[in-house]
């Protein structure tokens, strides 16, 4: 391949793991507790995603790499601060909830479009990345339902490594069961991968790569469409943290039938 490749990657923020998550009920529908107040990070999955990309980038000249996010404006802007330093990217952003209890097909179709509507969008050269899972949206379906809108059929799920070979064959390392890995050949894209948490450290901060990037971010955030995007009309009758509860009692010669009986038992008690 002589023209690179165009590696759009879709990824959004979420809460920093390390604050307390408390779901509330709101009139707008299930939310987190202070969610406007709680500070955001981009996507872990979604970050291994756009590091693998941004090192695929370099080692194929010509290659371009495109984050595009949906997520409200302001905690994108917070995000990208940091995130910019960390590898050269454009940023096609969307102001819309980025909450774990919005619905993965309403977002895929404000996903999909925007990919669509990237300029000279070149199909014999795309390649979409994104996390395997999700910090928030967790449903692991959004990414396969953005390639399907794309019409794109070849999609690979869990990657861990992806290597050019001669002729623009894309050899691909998937996860499977048992702790094992599927290898994989595809002629080349558009393909859609799906990435766990791969091989590559995060990148360290470039000051000269944030300067470059922050020059195309801040326009993009500005002019930054509204994507609402909702429950796809599901009602949450309740939402609540899991409970924690711990009863230890010891027990001598007891069989798994009924280890295994006592354990339904008090699975069943809630």
């Amino acid at each position: 391949m002589t023209a690179g490749y165009q590696i759009v990657v879709l990824g959004s923020v979420v809460p920093d793991p390390l604050q307390t998550l408390e779901p509330v009920a709101t009139p707008q529908g299930p939310a987190l507790k202070n969610e406007a107040m709680l500070p955001a990070v981009l996507d872990p999955w979604a970050a291994h995603a756009l590091f693998e990309a941004a090192n695929l980038a370099a080692k194929v000249p010509g290659s371009k790499v495109t984050l595009v996010s949906l997520g409200p404006k302001a905690k994108l802007q917070q995000v990208m601060m940091a995130v910019a330093q960390k590898v050269p990217l454009e940023l096609v952003a969307l102001d819309g909830p980025a909450g774990g209890f919005t619905d993965a097909h309403e977002v895929a179709v404000r996903l999909a479009a925007a990919v669509k509507a990237l300029p000279g969008l070149d199909r014999g050269r795309l390649l979409l990345f994104g996390g395997w899972e999700s910090a928030s949206r967790g449903a692991g379906v959004t990414l396969q339902l953005v390639g399907e809108r794309l019409e794109i059929h070849d999609q690979f799920q869990g990657v861990d490594q992806i290597a050019v070979q001669a002729g623009g064959a894309l050899e691909i390392l998937e996860r499977v069961e048992g702790g094992k890995h599927q290898v994989s050949v595809v002629a080349g894209p558009p393909a859609v991968l799906g990435w766990a948490t791969g091989s590559l450290p995060e990148p360290k901060n470039n000051p000269q790569i944030g300067m470059a990037n922050m020059r195309q971010v801040m326009p993009a955030l500005q002019r930054a469409p509204a994507a609402p995007v909702g429950t796809a009309g599901v009602e949450f009758l309740s939402v609540a943290v899991p409970k924690a509860q711990r009863e230890t009692r010891i027990v001598k010669d007891a069989s798994p039938d009924e280890i295994a009986r006592e354990l339904v038992e008090w699975i069943s008690q809630d």
